[in-house]
């Protein structure tokens, strides 16, 4: 369905001859071409059928990140919010068939500049009129965080906001109300946009502040499948949560590209590092691959690369079916997004780096996605935040999280001991989970302990999906050096062992290495010219070349000499 995209005009631009606001541009109409070529139905939407996983999981999200903030707040957030509520609101129908036809953009306005984790205690009003709400911005800590919402790039904008609904002066607590933004030249009366200024080395999205004057909409604005229901919840709380339930979805979807960026890095460095040569003391060339601080990098992120594009979509396919309890789903959500981000903030920096000086460039790709992989940590969620969440709700044992056998692996042994060391160590708390003790010596343990799950999951799926033994062996020895002192106490593996273990696995990685490189199937939607001398050249002769017919005056050189 998508494979003509990486040849697509709108994704063979070098963008980085670009002006800012062109990229942004560019930016928008291929989040459209994306929407035109996955052509989903608000059931894809709502459902999160194969159809919908493709488009978020396709590989060409990893090339323009811009791109995908977009889809995943106007697809997974905007339609996926709006969907549920179809069979009773047909009403709302014309403006899903737009934002599906990408003739509007939906943004989800949720936290607020002074409520950024601590969304449920937003400020923004909607107060019932008799002909409808009034949507208003309070004061400044208010204003809503960062979703694009300018008018600058010939697109209108409809925005899901979260805000207090008021009647008669009482707070019946946060609901969803549809406001729209702007039209495709201005911000509609009453709205406000304040773009924020740029994000260093990443792909730029017109952010925004936004903010409300006192802006009407109707009782139809108000998102609920019966828009006459302004009664006050039994629990805030949890009807709070089932408002923003496309959160834990996103949590997962955001997570897809960060996979593809991974594989996009390894195959870069690989194939840099295949062709890119020395000479020594002999008389040939000798590639840098030979080295073995080249080859351990090289391999970890293949390793990484394909264990975690093996594990992902089996999680997206079955969490739904297999958990019917929302927790344990966005739980398992929490524990992929983690070990995927962290994965990546270990592989892309390091690969980079044995790019040399080019490696640096946005042209090859990796500075760029290294930047831009800093937005996913906090999108639909934080992760050390989601981390101390889970892991508290896992050790006061509210749920349970299906890991491995610990007699699996190593690292479901890993998973199950630091799970049950922490529980005993709740227990010895007099304080109990809200003691200054749990504070300082548990929840510093909670990423560690969260990472160590989606490790053992993950390492677990290879296995049972036959992925290559010395791949395998490889993600097994990256993940030994995340907590070596626990193999060393645990598993008799002293520091020499484990570097043993690791000559081991790289050994057996290497005969096999260009296979591997190419199982990753990322090669397409790569343009770095550092993959090849004849990459390089074409995009030499692509460069801006400056020229001229000055001569100099040799008085004045000298005299500067």
């Amino acid at each position: 369905m998508a494979d003509h995209l990486p040849h697509h005009p709108l994704f063979t631009t070098r963008v980085e001859f670009l002006p800012t606001d062109d990229r942004v541009s560019l930016s928008y109409q291929r989040a459209r071409l994306l929407m035109h070529t996955y052509n989903l139905s608000p059931s894809d939407v709502q459902v999160c059928s194969p159809k919908y996983w493709a488009m978020m999981t396709d590989p060409i999200m990893s090339l323009d990140t811009a791109m995908f903030t977009i889809l995943a707040a106007h697809v997974g957030l905007t339609i996926g919010t709006l969907s549920r509520h179809l069979h009773k609101r047909p009403d709302l129908r014309p403006l899903v068939n737009r934002l599906l036809r990408f003739d509007t953009v939906g943004i989800y306005l949720l936290t607020e500049r002074g409520h950024g984790l601590d969304a449920f205690n937003i400020e923004t009003t909607a107060t019932k009129t008799p002909e409808g709400f009034i949507i208003n911005t309070p004061r400044e800590e208010a204003s809503k965080f960062m979703p694009a919402s300018s008018p600058s790039f010939g697109i209108s904008k409809v925005a899901l906001v979260m805000a207090r609904l008021i009647i008669d002066g009482e707070d019946r607590g946060p609901r969803f109300f549809i406001v729209p933004v702007c039209n495709e030249r201005e911000m509609f009366k009453g709205v406000e946009s304040i773009r924020l200024g740029a994000r260093p080395g990443t792909c730029p999205l017109d952010f925004s502040l936004t903010r409300f004057n006192h802006v009407h909409v109707p009782f139809s604005a108000l998102v609920s499948s019966n828009i006459y229901d302004h009664s006050l919840p039994a629990s805030p709380l949890e009807k709070w949560w089932d408002e923003v339930w496309r959160i834990p979805l996103g949590t997962l979807s955001v997570t897809a590209p960060w996979i593809s960026s991974i594989k996009a890095a390894a195959f870069i460095a690989g194939r840099y590092s295949m062709h890119r040569s020395l000479v020594g003391k002999g008389a040939d060339p000798i590639p840098i691959i030979t080295f073995r601080t080249q080859q351990w990098p090289i391999a970890h992120a293949t390793a990484v690369g394909l264990v975690m594009d093996n594990w992902f979509p089996i999680v997206a396919k079955s969490s739904a079916d297999k958990f019917p309890d929302h927790r344990v789903r966005h739980g398992i959500a929490v524990i992929v997004k983690t070990t995927v981000c962290r994965h990546f903030q270990r592989c892309v920096p390091e690969v980079a780096e044995r790019c040399g000086a080019q490696g640096t460039f946005e042209h090859n790709y990796l500075a760029r996605i290294e930047n831009d992989g800093k937005g996913v940590i906090i999108a639909e969620g934080d992760v050390l935040t989601l981390c101390i969440r889970l892991f508290s709700e896992l050790l006061l044992q509210r749920y349970n999280i299906p890991l491995p056998d610990p007699s699996e692996s190593l690292l479901a042994r890993h998973a199950a001991s630091l799970l049950e060391e922490n529980i005993s160590l709740l227990n010895s708390l007099s304080g109990g989970h809200r003691s200054e003790s749990f504070n300082s010596l548990v929840l510093p343990q909670a990423e560690l302990a969260v990472e160590a799950m989606g490790h053992a999951l993950a390492y677990s799926a290879g296995l049972k999906s036959g992925l290559p033994k010395p791949i395998l062996d490889v993600y097994e020895c990256a993940v030994i050096r995340r907590d070596p002192a626990w193999y060393s106490e645990n598993a008799g593996l002293t520091r020499i062992l484990q570097r043993i273990r690791e000559d081991a696995a790289i050994t057996a990685t290497l005969p096999h290495l260009d296979t591997y490189l190419n199982n990753l199937a990322i090669e397409e939607y790569v343009s770095a010219p550092i993959v090849s001398d004849e990459a390089w050249k074409e995009y030499h002769n692509a460069m801006p070349v400056f020229t001229g017919h000055a001569i100099p005056i040799y008085d004045q050189v000298q005299a500067m000499l």
